[in-house]
């Protein structure tokens, strides 16, 4: 049987185990998810061993686990680590889901759940064409599966498995499903991700909650206080304005950016999806440079106060922020978190107390598109859909990709099946059917090609 038979046979079934991962609510960030991050891992690593892996393992962490898994066919022959996580971002605000985000829903040749692309579908994909692959001993390489359970809040602990477990780890590649392709008639692969800083900032007045007939107009509200702080960190053109902020950006060439924007997008079609009348961001650059290859400090989050029901007339003692900055090549997360820190308590007024809390980083990463993984990859898109894949450059973050080169000396192929409609980190998170399938299509291609493009090499 084919590869394509042994898929068209078991699709059914593939769907269904996906729906069962994502009824599991692996929220990394919120500590009483943690049994459900145990179960995920679990279900994981059931998986991987049901699809023909020799060994799977879960190894505990300082956080959450790591599911390891592998099948070695041939000790000479090329290995493949695959990476993904099976951890999710929270589902809140759950008013806003139109279904609940861990009972997950097809409709409309999607599936609606969080985690549905980011990234437990696109990992699964993995299990699933080496199912394929082992089931039609068509496997041409070795295979090791390393899916964590911390990636959406920065891959705290997995640098350290990844140093302590360097030979079990030893690859020669790593194959990555964590990212999107411009439209399904348009196949891309992403050659570089932006890096990442994420603080949270506090901000405090009074030692209590004050009365705001009393005390208002007299005393600091840290709620306006804050909100004058933010407003000040970018000036009119969008440029952020914290000192030494840009020294290490390198600016793209003239034939650089025209190569970036040659690529398909459609302005009018992108407001649309986004229900927006017209886009904002840095001057002097296009959406698509202002999401790929530019730095950006936004808010992700603010609160202090009273939000409850009705009106209650107070002073809040304090206020709260949490910020990203995306980074791009040669700025790095701690550089730009140190500039942070000190320019946003240089600008705080005396009448409140600031603190700044880093939670976590990673850097940007490239990866060239002349090796054998790359060309691999390519290869591999362009036999399932039928035109060569565009390179382009991604707005998010993958913390550990960086660090796997740094440790493992191996470089990622950043080879992802989602979508822009997906609504990655949003309320009504959703997967295509269709990149689902091609996903589990397109894999073992990849290793078919690699194994071919090493013995010619």
């Amino acid at each position: 049987m084919s590869i394509q038979a042994y898929i068209d046979e078991h699709k059914g079934r593939f769907l269904e185990e996906l729906v069962e991962l994502l009824k599991i609510p692996s929220v990394s960030a919120d500590s009483k998810f943690k049994p459900d991050m145990l179960r995920a891992a679990t279900f994981v690593k059931d998986k991987i061993l049901a699809a023909g892996a020799d060994r799977a393992e879960i190894f505990a962490t300082e956080g959450h686990p790591v599911v390891y898994g592998e099948k070695i066919v041939d000790p000479d022959a090329p290995t493949v680590l695959v990476y993904g996580h099976y951890d999710v971002q929270p589902a809140d605000p759950y008013e806003l889901w139109d279904s609940p985000p861990f009972d997950p829903v097809i409709k409309n040749e999607r599936i609606y759940a969080r985690g549905a692309c980011d990234d437990k579908g696109q990992f699964y994909m993995h299990v699933k064409a080496f199912e394929a692959m082992v089931a039609t001993k068509n496997l041409p390489c070795n295979v090791k599966f390393m899916i964590e359970g911390e990636e959406e809040i920065g891959s705290d602990h997995l640098g350290e498995f990844v140093r302590k477990h360097k030979d079990l780890l030893k690859a020669d590649t790593i194959l990555i499903s964590d990212t999107s392709i411009i439209a399904n008639d348009v196949p891309s692969i992403e050659v570089g991700l932006r890096g990442l800083t994420y603080v949270e900032v506090e901000v405090t007045g009074a030692n209590r909650d004050l009365h705001s007939g009393v005390y208002g107009g007299g005393v600091a509200n840290p709620i306006n206080v804050l909100c004058r702080m933010i407003a000040s960190l970018k000036d009119e053109n969008g440029h952020i304005t914290i000192p030494g902020f840009y020294d290490q950006v390198t600016e793209l060439t003239t034939a650089e950016r025209s190569a970036l924007n040659d690529a398909p997008f459609d302005l009018d079609a992108y407001q649309q999806d986004l229900g927006i009348d017209e886009v904002e961001g840095e001057k002097g650059y296009t959406t698509i440079e202002r999401t790929s290859v530019r730095p950006t400090l936004d808010v992700n989050g603010i609160w202090g106060g009273y939000t409850g029901e009705g009106a209650k007339t107070v002073l809040p003692a304090k206020a709260y922020a949490k910020i990203s900055m995306r980074l791009v090549p040669n700025q790095t997360d701690k550089e730009i978190e140190a500039k942070f820190k000190k320019h946003f308590e240089s600008i705080a007024p005396k009448s409140v107390k600031v603190v700044v809390k880093p939670h976590h980083g990673g850097l940007p990463y490239v990866t060239p598109t002349d090796s054998l993984e790359y060309k691999a990859a390519s290869m591999a898109m362009e036999a399932s859909f039928g035109k060569v894949p565009i390179p382009t450059r991604g707005g998010g973050s993958i913390p550990i990709v960086a660090l796997f080169e740094e440790v493992l000396g191996l470089k990622s192929v950043l080879m992802g099946f989602g979508l822009d409609i997906d609504a990655l980190h949003s309320p009504n998170e959703s997967y295509g059917l269709f990149n689902f399938y091609k996903g589990i299509e397109t894999i073992p291609n990849f290793f078919r090609y690699y194994a071919e493009l090493r013995k010619e090499a």
